[in-house]
């Protein structure tokens, strides 16, 4: 077997290469932000439906105002009114005008609107003051999106914006990949649940807390649980849990050490290990595998290498479940606004920190290790120093992932 000292980008794609979307599900468009189209989508109908006015104006014959001007105005009868998603039964005969609302349809005959603030009321009549050409304050039928248009690709992620678009065009339940429900197991027998009674010798499973947060963040139901630093107990977690979910993530116990056993029972479950030790830094511990048919992550109890080794390897690979094409945090290229050094030019080193801009190109600043976890509360953003590398410059420009 292969060494398990492999480099980041070798784990995450062994990680990925082993990981295939979830079945699709049909959800209310009102519920499908965010997630992933299972298949392309398209439009059902034409929106607009037919012509329609863009402005409040008057609906006229282009070839009639043609001349029109403020010293020798056209002088039109005005029909009748029209407003939006009113009944259309108007025409326009020769010499008249139909006064129209926004989002009104055109009547038989028109093909231009005069906006009001170019005409003079008179009565029954109106006075054109301003030529309108062919097609003048016209929004034409299907202009939003026409019937037929594929309007969204598999593989893409619903919008709030799309979802309006999905609705103009005649949806209100779209197919899109279902998200995982996740387990997760912290372990360790000084970490308790939080709102539990805390003894002198415990900590609140802060790490547990700000994986479940994340999950919930990309719309991954959760279910959880504490667990001591015990072979039988383990086993009983990660059974009854992995059974409910259809993924599972232990926090934990990762390591070599005589009381990290989760590696050990895995391995006494036939867990299809694909690494368990990994070159970033911090995380090194993280490991990865395949229980049945479901992606296993083991993750380090240390704050910062528990969060990095979820970020950089657990996320995307629970994203693929969701049918992600492209895994991962979203980035932007930044400005570094100190120099970064690394500790080893083999191993890829991740640097939380903020971002500022004051108006300008965003600058990244790495936070002072002074405390994991307000570093991990605080940060804005990862920036990370790849193998090969042991320093990053002031001032080069550097893609980083963003946290908020």
């Amino acid at each position: 077997m292969r060494s398990m000292n492999i480099g980041l980008k070798e784990a995450l794609s062994m990680t990925l290469g082993k990981i295939k979307a979830l079945p699709s599900e049909e959800v209310d468009l009102f519920d499908s932000v965010d997630c992933i189209a299972a298949s392309h989508i398209y439009a059902l109908v034409n929106s607009p439906g037919m012509d329609i006015s863009s402005k409040d104006g008057y609906a006229v014959l282009s070839s009639e105002v043609s001349d029109a001007n403020g010293e020798a105005p056209v002088r039109l009868r005005v029909l009748g009114s029209i407003g939006a998603g009113c009944e259309n039964g108007f025409s326009l005969e020769q010499g008249t005008a139909i006064r129209v609302l926004t989002g009104a349809g055109i009547p038989a005959g028109a093909d231009s609107v005069v906006p009001d603030e170019v005409v003079t009321c008179e009565d029954n009549y109106v006075l054109i003051n301003e030529t309108a050409e062919t097609g003048r304050n016209i929004l034409p039928r299907g202009m939003d999106v026409m019937q037929g248009e594929c309007i969204l690709r598999a593989g893409e992620q619903i919008t709030p914006g799309m979802t309006g678009l999905l609705a103009a065009a005649g949806h209100s339940i779209v197919p899109v990949f279902r998200n995982p429900v996740v387990g997760l197991i912290g372990i360790g027998d000084e970490i308790i649940e939080p709102g539990k009674l805390l003894a002198e010798n415990k900590v609140y499973a802060s790490n547990v807390v700000t994986l479940r947060g994340w999950c919930e963040r990309y719309k991954m139901k959760v279910i959880s649980t504490v667990v001591k630093d015990d072979y039988d107990c383990i086993v009983r977690a990660i059974n009854k849990i992995s059974a409910e979910t259809d993924a599972l993530i232990t926090s934990g116990g990762a390591w070599t050490g005589e009381r990290d056993l989760v590696g050990k029972v895995l391995e006494g479950l036939d867990w299809k290990k694909a690494f368990h030790r990994i070159r970033i830094v911090p995380g090194k511990g993280v490991g990865f595998g395949m229980l049945g048919k479901k992606p296993v992550f083991i993750l380090p109890g240390g704050p910062t290498s528990n969060l990095m080794g979820f970020l950089q390897i657990a996320l995307p690979g629970l994203q693929a479940l969701s049918g992600y094409k492209k895994p991962g945090l979203p980035g932007i290229y930044a400005k570094m606004g100190s120099e970064l050094r690394g500790r080893e030019a083999d191993w890829t080193e991740f640097i939380l920190g903020q971002i500022e801009s004051d108006g300008g190109f965003p600058t990244f600043f790495p936070l002072k290790k002074n405390s994991r976890l307000k570093s991990i509360a605080n940060a804005a953003a990862v920036a990370a120093i790849p193998e090969g590398e042991d320093i990053i410059c002031l001032d080069s420009i550097r893609y980083i992932q963003l946290l908020k």
